[in-house]
């Protein structure tokens, strides 16, 4: 790096011109941070545990790294594991030591840039390996950004943190409601599962339509930018909808998928993968929309069962242990309910009108408000990442 200000600063500059992969000596200790890619949360950076140990237990596939290194996960990119260090220690040997000229580049927007779409896109497209997709160092080396000057850095910094933090707070408070709504719940009608207040009926009896779609041919290549939403796995969280990253499809693509045409009140359940069970009500703007084969529509009788009280059984602690064990019957290879499972399974049916006393206290605390506003930091945050963070024109 003997590059200096003025040479690099606002102009389009090769990443390896600006930071170097350096590993640091071996440290010594019995005290040593070791960080390994599970304890770190994907898209944040956040460290979530710091495990310690004595240096010389850690292994051998280590690399030892600096307080002021950056650590990028070279392996599974779209993870987006990136972590700014604030001590010395050692870390798996996936995750790159990065140290950055300090005259050209603060490391907290180094940090931003190796999350950012862009970086993130062009990381994925470079892996080699089908089970353990790494990527190549020389791709992060030789990538184009351009690089404003360390004024204008510190001032996105302060923004993107900003907004970091209001998200944060925004999560917290729908982790509070999420909390308050299952304790209500319980006082009301008891334990989904363990309790037996109220007569059971099957979902197959209780609702209109149970079902999944599928993903169109050619896959996430086969998206669009807009057009009729289709609802993925990803976008179904406990109690929340996020918005992020919704994929879209075009009318040809919908039509194929006119048995799974979403309707205002649907609940939303994900049936295979890492995260099965998980389960909310559709966002009323949605209705018109799609789901893939990962996600199921449970559209019950409004007569009988409120979609409100039936996302909350669906996601209370009980039901949610059911659900997950089911997952994992028959000895599967993979997490999955079946749309025969789903038919088969019970929930309790209390009476029509404490389900709306229970709707009408759901409704003063609607978390939805703030799943809202955490829609609009995460727009906002995007829009910023995709104008700070854009591939360089390299011709």
């Amino acid at each position: 790096m003997k590059s200096s200000k003025p040479q690099f600063v606002g102009k389009k500059v090769r990443l390896g011109d600006i930071v170097k992969i350096e590993k640091a000596s071996m440290p010594s200790g019995n005290n040593v941070w070791v960080l390994n890619l599970d304890a770190v949360e994907k898209g944040t950076g956040k460290v979530i545990v710091k495990n310690r140990m004595k240096a010389d237990s850690a292994g051998t596939s280590t690399v030892a790294f600096t307080a002021d290194a950056v650590l990028y996960s070279k392996l599974r990119p779209n993870l987006n594991k990136v972590v700014v260090a604030d001590e010395p220690g050692l870390a798996t040997s996936e995750m790159l030591p990065l140290i950055v000229n300090p005259e050209v580049l603060d490391r907290r927007y180094f940090a931003y840039l190796l999350r950012s779409n862009s970086f993130v896109n062009l990381a994925v497209s470079s892996t080699a390996g089908s089970k353990m997709p790494r990527m190549n160092k020389k791709t992060l080396l030789n990538a184009v950004f351009p690089i404003p000057s360390l004024e204008l850095q510190h001032q996105r910094i302060d923004l993107l943190s900003s907004i970091e933090k209001a998200r944060t707070k925004a999560e917290l408070l729908i982790q509070q409601l999420d909390t308050l709504v299952k304790s209500r719940f319980i006082e009301m009608f008891g334990d989904p599962v363990e309790e037996n207040r109220w007569a059971r009926i099957t979902l197959a009896s209780l609702c209109t339509k149970l079902g999944s779609g599928a993903t169109p041919r050619g896959g996430k290549a086969a998206y669009k930018t807009s057009g009729i939403p289709l609802i993925r796995s990803m976008n179904v969280h406990n109690g929340y909808f996020e918005s992020k990253d919704l994929a879209y499809i075009d009318e040809i693509q919908a039509k194929k998928l006119d048995n799974v045409t979403l309707h205002k009140g649907d609940v939303l359940l994900n049936i295979t993968g890492a995260s099965v069970a998980r389960s909310c009500l559709l966002p009323d703007y949605l209705a018109g929309g799609r789901v893939n084969q990962h996600v199921s529509i449970v559209r019950c009788d409004p007569n009988r069962m409120l979609p409100r009280v039936l996302n909350s059984i669906f996601t209370s602690d009980s039901y949610q242990r059911f659900l997950l064990e089911h997952s994992r019957m028959a000895g599967a290879t993979r997490e999955a309910i079946t749309k025969d499972d789903l038919e088969t399974m019970t929930v309790p049916l209390p009476p029509l009108s404490l389900q709306y006393k229970f709707a009408a206290f759901v409704a003063q605390v609607d978390k939805s408000r703030f799943g809202g506003m955490l829609h609009l930091l995460n727009s906002l945050s995007g829009i910023m990442h995709a104008s700070f963070f854009s591939v360089a024109d390299t011709d």
